[in-house]
């Protein structure tokens, strides 16, 4: 969609920029139907991957965008052109829509409309999902009226950025808090233990290469209790099915299931990734994980975002390295002849879940709005 098909203004209209990859994009449409509730318009500002997970919005910009993936000076001047590109169309984009405000929720695609926002003294707010600021977060952090943050800590280390920061949690998608009034299934002595599997919006490869054989190295009866849900890439299906079906391990594998939050909440343990939105999840919904940080991230987000969970009690963090059949079947054997471990893990799991994360933002938001509106009154 245009700038000219852009909704009408009101008093008020936000915009949200983040990168294209649902990670950005499920919070700020957790943002975007918390305004919604209270009149508050909002356009989405993002690439060209969000047209998958931006349906959820009735306005939407593309702005260009590159990341910063090679450090040849090739690579660098052509990211950096794309980039230079992205903030002059974002200028004209903000000086068109006219935000009241601009929220910018990370990745790449979020640097040129926040950065212009900035420019033209437009109030500006930061949502930072992870444990660890990222580099686009980093980058504009300086230059924004507000942040707020997923985990508690993000900025302490900042005088500057941690006078403006307010850690209001992650955001969660309506199937989400869907999702949280489903209580932990007791597990009965040798009854069926639910086990969920996923490392991504589309599988990960590394789950494939692990998962099966170790539970192909469970005892027999413990095989027999297995009620396995995986994501698992097209490519990789045939090789998973072949182990379970031989181990005889009831099993749904997929490429992707659209009720992953349900699934979730169906589960007595999940083994992940440790994204920022799964683990606001898993704390949300309440439910014991193992969980594997993505382990090439230059931010290393993923392990910070394993570790809170961690100290909580709610989730045993494995580093990709030590991640083996071996290691992993040990986990499972242990949890499932533990039953009450598990019921735990997750009560703990919950009791750092934030629930309301999403108004909280809406506040802070409408706050800096106000904040911006008085001080031009002035």
């Amino acid at each position: 969609m245009t700038e000219s098909q852009v909704a009408p203004r009101s008093n008020l209209l936000v915009m949200v920029a983040a990168g294209g990859t649902g990670g950005h994009l499920f919070p700020a449409e957790s943002l975007s139907a918390a305004l919604a509730k209270r009149g508050v318009p909002t356009v989405l500002a993002t690439d060209n991957r969000a047209a998958k997970y931006g349906e959820h919005f009735k306005s939407m910009v593309v702005v260009p965008s590159a990341t910063f993936r090679g450090r040849d000076p090739i690579s660098i001047i052509r990211s950096g052109a794309t980039l230079t590109h992205g903030l002059v169309k974002a200028i004209m984009m903000v000086r068109s829509v006219k935000p009241s405000v601009v929220v910018g929720f990370g990745g790449y695609p979020s640097v040129p409309p926040v950065f212009a926002a900035s420019l033209m003294k437009i109030p500006t707010v930061l949502h930072e999902q992870n444990a660890v600021m990222g580099r686009a977060n980093r980058f504009l952090a300086s230059r924004v009226s507000a942040i707020a943050t997923g985990f508690a800590g993000v900025t302490d280390k900042d005088k500057s950025l941690a006078i403006k920061t307010t850690c209001i949690g992650n955001p969660l998608r309506p199937a989400v808090l869907a999702a949280t009034g489903t209580p932990f299934a007791p597990i009965e002595p040798n009854g069926p233990l639910h086990m969920l599997v996923f490392g991504g919006s589309q599988g990960a490869r590394i789950m494939a290469d692990i998962v099966p054989p170790a539970v192909a190295k469970l005892q027999p009866h413990l095989q027999m209790r297995l009620k396995i849900t995986q994501q698992v890439r097209e490519e990789d299906m045939p090789r998973v099915r072949e182990v379970y079906t031989r181990a005889q391990v009831t099993h749904e594998i997929a490429p992707f299931f659209t009720d992953l939050p349900a699934r979730m909440a169906a589960s007595h343990l999940v083994v992940s990734r440790s994204g920022a939105g799964t683990v606001a999840e898993l704390s949300a919904i309440g439910r014991p994980s193992i969980l594997v940080p993505l382990p090439h991230a230059l931010d290393q987000d993923q392990a910070a975002n394993a570790a809170v969970l961690e100290k909580a009690g709610g989730a045993i963090r494995i580093l990709q390295k030590d991640f083996t059949p071996d290691r992993l079947a040990t986990e499972i054997d242990g949890l499932a002849a533990d039953p009450d471990r598990l019921a735990t893990m997750a009560a703990r799991a919950k009791g750092i879940g934030v629930l309301d994360a999403a108004d909280r933002l809406a506040d802070l938001v409408l706050k800096v709005a106000r904040v911006a509106a008085q001080d031009r009154v002035d």
